[in-house]
């Protein structure tokens, strides 16, 4: 009998919580401040990045000044915040979740939005109870996963990354459970297109029962 996966790690937005039209809503706001023209979601999806600087250089044609990402950057967090009121959990995540949590198996939330912004976020959805740990960022926005990956399993005692799927909507989360030596699973419900996140080099799926389902098969 082959090995199984015994954790997910799983990603906050635009994985388990679906607010890629508040993202995009916000990231149109937060252009007009600053003089940019709107873009569509496919051109999100297409040139989103992370360091976030980095995706406003393909769409600005250069690095956006420190003084412009800041303003930036308070502007999308500000709409976000009246934006994200409208968004719900992907399709089907409550059972997903429970049925893991169900079958013995362990999960937790690695995420890059803020950490006391998180945290009531996730138990206002009722699902606090299906995670060991849910972490969300602590230092500045913007920036690349895998040092706090590193960190999180350092802080999951007893799971063994070689036995957990990242389950994430970006090439970032891709890079940050190969960094951590976990294997990963890319959604296209979120940030990415199909195609950048088949760039990535790991399975991609439609949906999220799609995700957990290959996870089951993915540990050898």
């Amino acid at each position: 009998m082959g090995k199984h996966a015994t954790h997910i790690v799983w990603d906050w937005n635009g994985t388990l919580f679906h607010d890629i039209d508040a993202v995009i809503g916000a990231t149109n706001s937060a252009f007009e401040e600053i003089g940019l023209a709107p873009i569509t979601l496919e051109m999100y999806r297409e040139l989103y990045c992370v360091p976030i600087p980095r995706f406003y250089e393909r769409l600005m044609g250069r690095l956006p000044t420190d003084a412009e990402w800041l303003v930036m950057d308070e502007a999308f967090h500000r709409h976000y915040s009246e934006h994200r009121l409208g968004c719900g959990l992907a399709e089907g995540v409550d059972l997903l979740l429970a049925e893991w949590q169900a079958a013995g198996r362990s999960q937790s939330i690695l995420s890059m939005f803020g950490h006391d912004e998180l945290i009531p976020l996730v138990r206002g959805f009722g699902i606090e109870s299906r995670f060991v740990l849910v972490e969300g960022r602590t230092g500045p926005s913007g920036g690349t996963k895998s040092a706090q990956m590193a960190r999180h399993f350092a802080a999951l005692e007893q799971v063994d990354p070689q036995r957990t799927v990242v389950i994430g909507d970006a090439v970032d989360d891709a890079v940050a459970a190969r960094d951590a030596g976990a294997y990963a699973v890319l959604y296209t419900g979120g940030s990415h297109s199909r195609g950048s996140l088949q760039a990535a080099g790991v399975p991609v799926v439609d949906s999220l029962a799609e995700a957990v389902e290959l996870a089951e098969t993915l540990v050898h």
